[in-house]
């Protein structure tokens, strides 16, 4: 069976069990500021999972392309993917334990025709804070599966969230499948066998967590299912290596029509080249370019390992594209967006192979010159093959275990930062209030700035918090400030209607020529320690904002518009960063 296949018995599966189909999402969320990519089918429904009506109704049902970065490193075995495809299945509010149990087993042995025998599955053991899921373990046993079938693991294995501190939570039971064809299947589970490979898990959300600690039983129950896939086609296929599959089989032929060597006696080069670029492909689909920030930095790692791997193959021509084309025939039927999308995928692709390849044969030179005078790869060196010849950090840590060479990550991040410290300096010199070019946007958004500088202030009740940086382009703010921790959501709620409050109040923004001398009696804030000229600007909001800066400014805060905070995150030891835009 092809994942195609799979993916259309499964949705008119549970069409057929009441389920509504919802879209696929966006490999970028498109509300969720916490993560870079949709890391699972329950990802984009988080507000329906904690209360929020969906329009299509509580039983829904899709498949979802998804991103996990966590698995980077593993990619390279027979099962561990970056971009992959989960089958989902959800109850809001409506069918719980007995019902969800009940449908994924009839899914998988009546549909799909999987034996009983080759089936196992788990429950949650239970603890101090939680009772053991006999329940699902009784649900179970009356669908025929034995106890010897059936393993009760603590809450590592078999327990979902919360997603933060506080919470939906609950028990979940996971499905796994006896993989080898070729092996007798054991008469009792063990879950330690890797041979046992996971297929699925229903998640079941009964609990939210309180600030204390302690769960209490949710109004509203959900069900979450989730399936990979590509695990699920290759045990349907009867493989124990999902890069035999039919996801991935034309990429493997085709890395070996390219490289002149078989899979055989490459798989590990070939399954990372293969893996790599079908993320590549899907990431660059939706418009991200290769960086050093963010999204644009994982595309650009995927990338580069690629390539690297390409070499270890014996390729030295361009390779990347032809690989390319081949996913994007592959799946432009199921993501028409790929095809769409090919010219800047190809170009984008192609860029970045080229700039890689100029610097790649004299940064593995100099990787090998520094492993044989020093015998480790210090954090300056490994910063050097950073900046100089394009390496990320996790490039480095493979190439130093291939070569038994130690590499210091810690000692590359105090260098990085060291020099993110040195440019913002320097930026700060060249651009002084943060302001690169006075459109009417930039100047909104950095009249925005000491809204948000004062709230944060108010609202983490911390008079010592400063501006640490700032970065404005037309589109958004970006506000770096001296805190040392992550904010909470309710914390960064109360952040933005502060700033909102200030706007609908339409105060007028006054200025002031002064001393320093007299900006400090006046309450301004500024970081004093640096050098200002005889005379500064001041610039008042009201009773709210009063701070040092050369400006310039709107004349009204009801000329903002809405102010919203996107992201926050944390870029240096004691150091926060906020982005922010303004919505009309």
């Amino acid at each position: 069976m092809d994942s195609k296949e799979l993916k259309k018995l499964y949705i008119d599966f549970f069409i057929g069990k009441g389920h509504s189909v919802i879209p696929n999402a966006p490999l970028i969320p498109e509300n969720d500021p916490t993560v870079l990519f949709t890391t699972a089918g329950m990802h984009p429904i988080v507000p329906f999972l904690l209360g929020q009506p969906h329009p299509q109704g509580k039983r829904l049902v899709n498949f979802q392309k998804c991103i996990r970065t966590v698995d980077i490193e593993s990619v390279g075995d027979n099962c561990h993917h970056t971009f992959f495809e989960m089958l989902g299945n959800w109850s809001l509010g409506d069918y719980f334990k007995k019902e969800a149990i009940s449908m994924t087993f009839e899914f998988l042995t009546k549909v799909l025709k999987l034996p009983l025998e080759r089936l196992a599955f788990s429950c949650f053991e239970g603890d101090e804070n939680a009772p053991k899921d006999e329940e699902s373990y009784k649900i179970l046993k009356s669908l025929g599966v034995s106890d010897e079938k059936i393993a009760f693991l603590g809450k590592d294995e078999n327990w979902w969230g919360p997603a933060g501190e506080t919470g939906p939570c609950g028990p979940d039971s996971e499905v796994f499948y006896w993989s080898p064809n070729n092996v007798p299947v054991p008469e009792k589970f063990d879950v330690d066998d890797k041979r046992w490979v996971e297929i699925g898990n229903n998640v079941f959300m009964q609990y939210d967590k309180q600030k204390d600690g302690s769960l209490k039983q949710m109004q509203q129950k959900n069900v979450d299912f989730g399936g990979g896939v590509e695990r699920q086609t290759a045990v349907l296929s009867g493989l124990d290596d999902n890069y035999l599959t039919n996801d991935f089989l034309p990429l493997i032929q085709k890395i070996e029509n390219i490289s002149g060597k078989k899979y055989a006696d490459n798989k590990r080069s070939m399954r990372i080249i293969a893996d790599h670029v079908r993320a590549a492909t899907f990431i660059l689909a939706e418009k991200v370019v290769p960086k050093n920030v963010e999204h644009g930095y994982v595309l650009r790692r995927l990338l580069r390992r690629s390539i690297r791997h390409g070499k270890l193959l014996g390729i030295e021509d361009d390779f990347l594209r032809g690989i390319v084309e081949t996913v994007i025939e592959n799946y432009k039927e199921t993501y028409p967006h790929l095809e769409e999308n090919r010219n800047f995928i190809t170009s984008e692709l192609e860029k970045e192979e080229k700039k890689f390849k100029n610097t790649l044969n004299k940064g593995l030179r100099k990787f090998q010159r520094i492993a044989e005078e020093k015998g480790k790869i210090d954090g300056k060196d490994a910063f050097l093959l950073f900046q100089s010849f394009g390496f990320p950090i996790e490039m480095t840590k493979e190439l130093g275990e291939e070569s038994n060479i130690e590499v210091d990550e810690k000692g590359f991040n105090e260098e990085e930062a060291k020099h993110q410290q040195v440019s913002k300096i320097g930026s700060e010199k060249k651009f002084g209030s943060g302001l690169a070019d006075s459109s009417e946007q930039t100047i909104r958004l950095h009249t925005a700035t000491h809204l948000l500088n004062e709230a944060l202030r108010r609202v983490l009740k911390k008079d010592d918090i400063y501006q640490r940086g700032s970065n404005i382009t037309p589109e958004r703010l970006r506000f770096d400030f001296n805190f040392d921790r992550k904010l909470a959501d309710e914390e960064l709620k109360q952040v933005e209607d502060l700033v909102n409050q200030k706007i609908n109040e339409a105060i007028n923004v006054k200025k002031i020529e002064t001393t320093v001398e007299e900006a400090k009696k006046m309450g301004a804030q500024g970081v004093f320690d640096e050098k200002y000229g005889d005379k500064v600007f001041v610039y008042s909001i009201g009773d709210f904002s009063c701070e040092i800066c050369s400006g310039p400014h709107v004349e009204n805060t009801n000329e903002l518009g809405h102010f919203k905070i996107v992201k926050e995150k944390g870029v240096a030891a004691g150091v926060r960063r906020i982005r922010a835009v303004l919505e009309k």
